[in-house]
């Protein structure tokens, strides 16, 4: 009898350990299926892509823009418009002074790119035949007459007035604005203040340009 009863507490015992163990597998296949059946768009979540680099899309009637302002006399300035780089060290079409982008404000194309070294260069020519473009420029070693900085405040800058020698400064502008840019950085060279030895920091800026209607 007691071989018997023996017997029986260690088949109880192994169908118990069995049984534990085929839960075990149900559940842990229960929760591999869970996991395997997430919805697509859960499962491959992936960040939105927008033109230019943009957090956000720009709404329609608008073109997306990204600029960055030069770092030291090292790295050129880059512009980006609707996901085309109009300006950069890789393109070799910015330089020292002042770097300008001609722009049809209407489709966005681009008309001209120059870069002017202040010291030797004259830029009062390109402001005055930029009649009907949208104007950016970038700024990290210049020299400006008052003949250049009214043009340049005829095209929507608040700052023009107040730069000066190796300040950095970004604008997007257009002729015949009636009110001043929205678009535009300025950050005073400071000895105080400046992230490179005689130079401000890097300027950066994103956003969206209404299209011109007419």
């Amino acid at each position: 009898m007691r071989i018997l009863k023996s017997a029986a507490l260690i088949l109880a015992f192994l169908l118990a350990v069995f049984l534990a163990f085929q839960l075990l597998e149900i559940n842990v296949e229960f929760k591999l299926g869970s996991v395997i059946s997430l919805p697509e768009s859960e499962a491959h979540t992936k960040p939105a892509v927008h033109k230019c680099g943009l957090s956000k899309a720009c709404p329609p009637g608008h073109m997306a823009f990204k600029l960055t302002s030069g770092a030291a006399s090292v790295v050129g300035p880059r512009m980006c418009l609707e996901d085309k780089l109009l300006m950069s060290s890789v393109k070799n079409n910015v330089g020292r002074g002042i770097n300008i982008a001609l722009l049809n404000g209407k489709t966005g194309e681009l008309i001209k790119t120059a870069y002017y070294d202040m010291w030797a260069g004259d830029i009062c020519t390109v402001l005055t035949g930029c009649s009907c473009f949208f104007f950016m420029l970038f700024l990290w070693f210049f020299r400006l007459n008052d003949e250049a900085r009214k043009l340049i405040a005829d095209l929507g800058s608040s700052a023009v007035g107040n730069l000066s020698f190796r300040d950095n400064w970004i604008f997007v502008g257009g002729k015949g604005i009636k009110t001043k840019t929205p678009f535009e950085q300025h950050i005073k060279n400071s000895a105080d203040t400046n992230k490179y030895e005689g130079w401000p920091e890097v300027l950066e800026m994103e956003g969206c340009i209404p299209q011109r209607q007419t």
